[in-house]
């Protein structure tokens, strides 16, 4: 465990990519394999599900601390972080270097972290207060940080990645490839992940995920346009499809299994020959069209589908890209090559499965391009994807291949008129805001948002805020409705859910608009109106 606070220690004190590459390297060389194997488990993202209540956890912790529950409430609030709070409150005890496995991680999380989740209330406390003792400063730290699911540290997964391949010798991309899909922290594992040759048969797992970056220049700046394969921005859930031995495994970007989720794409797949692996989108889809993406939420999160919502809701995997075929990974091969074995392979399909190829736009000049992505949303598109034809399938995001051209934001101005504090940094901030609209003389909330701002235009809001609070319910605040902000969106739908009658995809803050009082704000009618012009899906 010290070797890994002193890791994180490492890690927090820079922003240079070599020194935290550099610390990863040195604590992987050093570390036992199995205290590797939870380290870079952690260090990916797969933290540990929440393993005691909340409640018991903070009633427990300002009991250890000795102070009142209203004052480690208030200690709470300001610090942001429930972690934090309590290596913070409660008090360290002289530490007994005699204790079992003080400075291994796999000891702390498989004998003390992980059988939390088994145990009664009173042997949960029991062992917490244990732990509490025996641990000091950053390792108590990160040991809250695991127990809350709330463990982070600034690397990305590529960091990693290039720390296991520098560390072994291992090419990134084989690294990369072996981190997907899934598999449990051990030795062994870890033992494998950094050998010279794997035996790995794990045969459902996906490829690692090409992303694209912002276009942020002109499209004009990218050359020809003959040069790129041009497709819609669905908005659904990116997945792979691998079809191997005779089955199928749908992933989710995420690394999610997705099994008997999509029952109906998961039956196109027994067309495919084994030995496929497709990139593609899962979308609500009816008649030949997406549905809102609001209508594919009413599946995400089923672990069984009943026959109503299948019917309700039917989902259709559209075709990106092919990646293996029979059985040889083409992810080299450029992308003109891969979309004509995608092209032969989706053709397979009989009529009326829930498969197809995501269609390429015929476009031979970029004024064609602009004219195509206006027309996003009614297509229920985010934008344009611009692929160079001759790119491979590469591992993350990089700059240069594949942009995503998203079409311009909705805005609207809307008044603030309730507020509740932020955590972590923002921390004794009021920082998450609530925004109306006018519907008449009545201000109707319609939409949160918490991004956008900087951080001294949050400080000003924020003492905005404390002087013109007209009444407190909870955290929330209500305040006087006078500023306005133009806040930002990718769709919005109609909702039976919201008091508005609307709802609406990614909201953020664009602009404080310290130019309008709050009676030149928008209206819902005008919203309303926007939805009824068809501008926008429904």
């Amino acid at each position: 465990m010290k070797r890994f606070a002193a890791l994180y220690d490492a890690i927090d004190a820079t922003t240079a990519t070599t020194a935290k590459v550099a610390a990863l390297v040195a604590y992987f060389t050093d570390a036992p394999p199995a205290d590797a194997a939870w380290a870079v488990s952690f260090l990916v993202g797969r933290r540990p599900r929440r393993l005691v209540r909340t409640p018991d956890l903070r009633a427990w912790a300002a009991d250890a601390a000795n102070v009142p529950t209203w004052l480690f409430e208030e200690c709470y609030a300001q610090a942001g972080d429930l972690a934090e709070t309590i290596a913070l409150l409660v008090p360290e005890q002289e530490h007994d270097e005699t204790l079992p496995g003080p400075d291994r991680l796999a000891w702390w999380v498989e004998e003390r972290l992980l059988p939390l989740a088994h145990m009664a209330p009173d042997a949960q406390r029991a062992a917490l207060l244990d732990a509490w003792q025996r641990l000091r400063g950053t390792s108590r730290f990160l040991f809250n940080k695991l127990l809350t699911g709330g463990f982070r540290v600034g690397v990305s997964d590529g960091l990693v990645v290039r720390a296991l391949s520098q560390g072994s010798g291992i090419s990134a991309e084989s690294i990369a490839h072996r981190l997907m899909g899934q598999w449990e922290p051990s030795a062994a594992w870890y033992a494998q992940l950094v050998a010279t040759e794997t035996t790995d048969a794990d045969w459902s797992r996906p490829y690692p995920f090409y992303l694209a970056h912002p276009l942020d220049a002109t499209v004009e700046t990218l050359g020809d346009p003959a040069d790129w394969q041009l497709e819609w921005k669905w908005d659904g859930i990116r997945a792979q499809l691998v079809r191997r031995r005779g089955r199928t495994f749908l992933w989710s970007r995420g690394e999610e299994l997705l099994a008997d989720r999509f029952p109906e794409v998961e039956a196109s797949a027994e067309w495919l020959p084994d030995g496929t692996v497709l990139d593609g989108e899962l979308l609500a889809w009816r008649d030949g069209a997406p549905l809102p993406f609001s209508e594919l939420q009413r599946r995400i999160g089923r672990k069984t589908v009943g026959k109503k919502l299948l019917a309700d809701v039917p989902c259709h995997l559209l075709v990106y890209d092919c990646l293996e075929h029979q059985g040889v990974d083409v992810r080299d091969r450029p992308l003109h090559e891969r979309r004509v074995i995608a092209e032969a392979i989706v053709a397979r399909m009989p009529v009326g499965a829930s498969m197809g190829l995501s269609p390429v736009l015929d476009v031979t000049a970029w004024a064609h391009a602009r004219t195509a992505r206006e027309q996003s949303r009614n297509r229920s598109a985010e934008g344009l994807m611009l692929k160079r034809r001759t790119s491979p399938y590469g591992v993350g995001r990089k700059v240069g291949d594949w942009w995503k051209w998203k079409v311009t934001p909705l805005t609207v101005d809307a008044v603030l008129v309730y507020a509740q504090a932020g955590h972590g940094r923002r921390a004794g901030l009021y920082t998450d805001y609530t925004f109306a609209l006018w519907d008449g003389d009545i201000l109707v909330p319609f939409a949160k948002a918490y991004s956008g701002l900087t951080d001294a235009e949050m400080r000003q809001v924020d003492a905005f805020i404390r002087r013109n609070t007209v009444d407190k319910f909870g955290p929330v605040r209500t305040v006087k409705p006078e500023l306005v902000f133009e806040v930002a969106f990718e769709g919005i739908q109609r909702s039976t859910r919201h008091k508005s009658g609307i709802a609406v995809r990614f909201p953020r803050i664009a602009r404080w608009r310290l130019d309008k009082p709050a009676s030149e704000a928008d209206t819902l009618q005008s919203v309303n109106a926007l939805l009824a012009s068809g501008t926008v899906s429904e």
